[in-house]
């Protein structure tokens, strides 16, 4: 998919708040996207929340924007990162 084909696509990968790694969502290990999403929550300087926020906000972005074009292990796979989430700032 070309950036200039959907509006979704372009503020994922230019966000203004979060400088995400390549690929973060394409990952297949909940962890590794949780411990990413997080780093780039914590050291962003652009943020206007919480880290925690941002991460989840980009994360739930991300699923909901995807939407009936997610492929079901795919949505598995991040829902797992937003359990990972919670857990690495301590929300469970």
């Amino acid at each position: 998919m070309r950036l200039k084909d959907s509006w979704s696509a372009k503020v994922t990968h230019n966000s203004i708040a979060l400088d995400l790694e390549e690929g973060v969502f394409t990952w297949d290990d909940p962890k590794r996207i949780a411990l990413s999403l997080k780093h780039s929550a914590d050291v962003s300087v652009r943020r206007k929340t919480t880290s925690f926020m941002s991460a989840m906000s980009m994360l739930n972005f991300y699923i909901n924007r995807a939407g009936k074009n997610l492929r079901p292990e795919r949505k598995i796979i991040l829902k797992n990162a937003k359990k990972e989430l919670r857990i690495l700032f301590g929300r469970i």
